[in-house]
């Protein structure tokens, strides 16, 4: 006996999700990668399961304008290891940030916060980040701005003859 119930392809469809880093409504860092990571996991969706990969894609804009609270920028680390011993390079997010950019920075938060299995690298595939507004991926975005986008769908008129009796 099936435990499938409806249409299952249409739950297993794959939405875009637009997250602007410049909204002054933005939260910090780490709840925003946490948000995202529950996105890119599809745990908003109803058939979630940990061992399928059902999560949306996520297209960030505005990365370069990434909130961090206290003095993190300064302080916090992130370390490169290598095979050799005694090499370890170490960067401040601040310098990481002039480097490579803020998307660097969200890509890292998001990448800690997704779970450390095999799906992690095909997930954090799906964040797309970029250091300004602009994107190539207007057209597939579901919620723009916070507004959905509206689709017109194809209208198909049927004319019914109508018998009488």
């Amino acid at each position: 006996m099936s435990q499938t119930i409806g249409r299952t392809r249409l739950a297993y469809s794959r939405a875009w999700h637009h997250v602007s880093l410049a909204s002054p409504t933005t939260p910090s860092l780490g709840r925003l990668a946490s948000r995202i990571a529950i996105l890119l996991m599809g745990k908003h969706k109803p058939i979630w399961d940990p061992s399928t990969d059902c999560g949306d894609y996520v297209v960030a804009t505005g990365c370069n304008d990434v909130l961090v609270t206290g003095k993190k920028k300064e302080q916090k680390m992130y370390y490169k290891r290598t095979t050799r011993p005694g090499v370890m390079k170490s960067l401040s997010m601040e310098s990481m940030i002039r480097k490579w950019g803020g998307g660097e920075v969200l890509k890292r938060a998001v990448r800690g916060m997704l779970p450390k299995n095999r799906l992690r690298d095909k997930r954090l595939e799906r964040l797309k980040v970029f250091e300004g507004e602009a994107h190539p991926y207007r057209t597939n975005l579901m919620r723009f701005e916070g507004r959905i986008r509206q689709v017109e769908p194809e209208v198909k008129t049927e004319v019914l003859k109508q018998t009488s009796v």
